[in-house]
């Protein structure tokens, strides 16, 4: 499956809402129906699922992970971004 590309969200100030899946098979992010959904391999713990899923949408976005900031949904499967 080829990688989703989210380039054209990379605004300044964009929030974008996700729906993570924590220990997934595998490492992937796809849009089903307008909704950005990213599945990853590592657990709910300690914030490895969340910080798992900002990379993966950061280089969907082809921005740096530092740029994006999470403003809801630390302990939730469905979060909301930021890129600063």
């Amino acid at each position: 499956m080829p990688r989703a590309s989210l380039a054209h969200l990379a605004q300044p100030g964009a929030r974008i809402a996700v729906h993570v899946t924590p220990r997934a098979g595998r490492d992937a992010l796809s849009l089903e129906d307008g909704a950005i959904r990213i599945r990853v391999t590592a657990p709910p713990e300690d914030g490895r699922a969340t910080e798992a899923a900002r990379r993966l949408l950061a280089r969907a976005l082809g921005v740096a992970p530092s740029r994006l900031t999470l403003l809801m949904g630390a302990a939730a499967r469905d979060k909301l971004f930021r890129l600063d």
